[in-house]
């Protein structure tokens, strides 16, 4: 059993370390490029500046987001010339794992609603009120406006697994939930709601990830952040569009800091660290264009706070999509 990891997990801190959910390993100095398929790939935290963070961390590093950004670019080439365009709909499967006695149960509906949140978060709709996110965005983000990506999710199966080993110690059976319960190839989109602790969200693997370690492809949610749940903060779904935008290739907002090249993602303005709560004009580049992009769904501020993608993440989860599922 590999031990575990965390490495662009939804937890208040960074993603973390590469492997298998889409983190990429290290490698020493003068060393090969090593995949290692114990890792996950990119979390969110509820507590950016918490001291104790998940077990090796939440944060992908300069040198391993460097990496996956080569491989996107190698994988670029033979599309050369052609248009990229996103799927008409992503086939999702739920997999709610609860205790014996319902801890963690999660209904057919609250699924559902999930569902709902990330097609409305994914159009550019996330706010209710397309006007109000796009005012949110302006004053807190930079500038940037709400942008329909392209991508829609659609509901293919719920499954449902009682085991209280698997829900108490998801981290530990990890590896083997997925192998047993993940469905469908590339580009179908796993979802596990488990019980994940009390500073880890979720998190998930990368696009580039999924050749070397398919069975491990998916987002991993805590099932109290879904729509509905008691999660403080965290319970309107965001989660769950935060994890999946990992899934489909993005950073966080904040990846490399004030240094370039950021999040590799040009209208997402410099940060350099993840933001908490919903401040307003926070500015911690000041000698970069633009204020922090607190209202990014790719950032770590409150589900309340998140409104919007920008034009140029969608851009980019067009590029993976065609580059590692297509």
């Amino acid at each position: 059993m590999c031990g575990f990891a965390l490495a662009g997990m939804v937890t208040v801190t960074a993603p973390g370390t590469a492997g298998t959910d889409s983190s990429r390993a290290q490698s020493a100095p003068g060393g090969s490029e090593v995949l290692d398929p114990c890792l996950p790939g990119a979390a969110r935290v509820t507590d950016p500046d918490a001291a104790a963070r998940p077990l090796g961390g939440s944060e992908v590093t300069p040198h391993q987001a460097a990496l996956y950004e080569k491989q996107l670019q190698e994988a670029l080439v033979p599309l050369r010339g052609q248009e990229l365009q996103p799927p008409h709909t992503v086939p999702v499967v739920v997999h709610v794992i609860s205790a014996e006695d319902g801890r963690g149960e999660v209904s057919d509906e609250r699924v559902q609603r999930q569902l709902d949140v990330l097609n409305a978060a994914y159009s550019g709709d996330s706010a209710g009120d397309p006007a109000q996110a796009a005012d949110a965005a302006r004053r807190a983000g930079g500038g940037a406006e709400p942008t329909d990506t392209g991508f829609r999710f659609e509901l293919s199966e719920i499954t449902r697994t009682a085991n209280d080993e698997w829900f108490t110690s998801f981290a530990e059976h990890r590896d083997t939930v997925h192998a047993e319960l993940r469905q469908g190839d590339a580009k179908t989109l796993n979802i596990y709601t488990s019980n994940l602790g009390t500073g880890l969200l979720g998190y998930s693997s990368f696009p580039q990830d999924y050749e070397e370690a398919p069975e491990q492809d998916g987002v991993v949610l805590s099932h109290d952040t879904l729509p509905g749940g008691d999660r403080d903060r965290f319970n309107l779904g965001h989660t769950g569009t935060h994890e999946v935008g990992h899934w489909l290739g993005l950073f966080h907002t904040f990846q490399n800091g004030c240094s370039s090249p950021g999040d590799y993602v040009d209208d997402t303005p410099h940060e350099r660290e993840a933001a908490s709560g919903c401040p307003e004009g926070r500015d911690t580049c000041p000698d970069q264009k633009g204020e922090d992009p607190v209202t990014n769904f790719m950032n770590y501020s409150d589900d309340a706070c998140m409104t919007h993608f920008t034009a140029g993440q969608a851009e980019r989860m067009v590029e993976h999509w065609a580059a590692f599922r297509a």
